[in-house]
């Protein structure tokens, strides 16, 4: 189709340019001022045009770069729940070992009890405890009667060691389950966490996907209508030349050159777009920690792990205390690269003492499962997961998870 498309406009070139050249007449009859009038107005249109192609070009291309980071997030981050699925695969292979643990030490607790109802049957059908003190007492001499007494204490303390060992078992097995069973339910809400996030970005690539189509469809249009343009420039730049030879040849009477037929022929002017001025940082570290992350708004994405590596940072790839540890690092300040870290470095203050630079925490998955860098007016900037790094209000979703944890790492 587009060979067909291309077939048709050259022709239609080729018949507007031999007719303006085989009918001078009608040429003639408009003045020269007004076909360069007419050229005028319509390479005004091709350089509109040609820019608003040069502005989807450039929205094209930096939609194919966030289609390939989130690409290459949901790719990152499907590692990360995969390694989540086979620790928790891992624990649950751990509490299936302990419940066989726990089946034997079951067995051991009712042969245990076993032997315990034994010595209470053969106490009763002896006359209940008195029987031991007959034993003692039934020994024929001095030797006899240590014997008997060493005997009974070794049977009264393997009673007691039965009973202690029972109860050792039994606090062991309920120790290690609560352990396991926390750490299932932390893995399970980590693996939710991840999923859902998940979600959102594969959400957004599909919604890039959706709007470079548009864009495409739009570029398409617009060199089409560009295209028609440059034909009907051309279309009059012949016009015009046309004329200026009649004029000439009425004016000399006689044959001239065409040299001066070059000059105009409807070249196009290609704009350059223009580089986005840098945003000039603040001298202060603690605004430096705030402002620095404002390069990656609009073009990062939230990857597991991320920003603690030059690949990552380069291709805005964070996660949130990643995304924080880096933004301190660019003002001086060395802080972990983890949420458990983060949430017990500086001083804890309150909300209301709260200012910009402090940290902000937020339970997410769990406690200070997030966070971010305090800029005062009730707003945060942070690595989040459905748009990567961005200016959040702690309104809505973020207050219900906030639980009033800030810390200040610097003054």
């Amino acid at each position: 189709m587009p060979e067909i498309k291309g077939l048709v406009k050259n022709s239609v070139v080729a018949v507007t340019v031999m007719s303006s050249l085989f009918f001078v007449q009608s040429v003639s009859a408009e003045t020269e001022e007004e076909i360069q009038a007419q050229r005028s107005e319509i390479q005004s249109d091709i350089d509109i045009k040609e820019e608003e192609l040069n502005k989807i070009k450039e929205e094209l291309v930096e939609l194919n770069e966030d289609i390939i980071r989130y690409e290459e997030a949901i790719e990152a981050n499907e590692e990360v729940i995969a390694e989540t699925e086979e620790e928790m695969q891992s624990v649950e292979a751990e509490v299936e070992k302990l419940e066989k643990r726990v089946a034997e030490i079951q067995k051991n607790i009712d042969r245990r009890n076993d032997i315990l109802k034994e010595r209470i049957s053969s106490l009763q059908e002896n006359g209940g405890s008195s029987s031991y003190i007959e034993v003692v007492f039934g020994a024929t001499s001095f030797v006899d009667f240590i014997d008997r007494v060493s005997l009974v204490h070794k049977i009264t303390q393997a009673d007691q060691d039965l009973l202690e060992s029972q109860e050792q078992d039994k606090l062991e097995v309920e120790k290690s389950k609560v352990e396991l069973d926390n750490k299932l339910e932390d893995l399970q809400s980590m693996k939710t966490e991840y999923e859902e996030m998940q979600k959102q970005i594969v959400a957004q690539k599909e919604k890039n996907e959706e709007l470079k189509e548009e864009l495409s469809k739009k570029e398409e249009e617009n060199s089409d209508v560009l295209e028609d343009l440059k034909i009907e420039d051309q279309v009059l730049a012949n016009k015009e030349k046309a004329l200026k030879e009649a004029e000439e040849q009425m004016a000399n009477n006689s044959s001239s050159s065409r040299s001066n037929g070059s000059s105009n022929n409807g070249a196009i002017q290609q704009y350059a777009s223009s580089s986005s001025a840098p945003v000039s940082a603040s001298s202060g570290a603690l605004q430096t920690a705030m402002t620095v992350g404002n390069r990656y708004i609009g073009n990062s994405v939230y990857v597991f792990g991320g920003g603690r590596t030059a690949s990552d940072i380069a291709n805005g790839r964070f996660d949130c205390s990643g995304f924080v540890s880096w933004a301190f690092r660019q003002a001086g300040i060395s802080l972990p690269a983890s949420t458990s870290g983060l949430s017990s470095v500086g001083t804890k203050v309150s909300m209301s003492e709260a200012k910009p630079g402090d940290l902000v925490f937020f339970n997410t998955y769990k406690t200070n499962g997030h966070v971010g860098i305090y800029l005062g007016n009730n707003k945060f900037i942070g690595a989040q997961s459905s748009t990567g790094v961005a200016v959040a209000s702690m309104s809505g979703y973020w207050s219900s998870t906030f639980s009033g944890h800030v810390r200040r790492v610097a003054q």
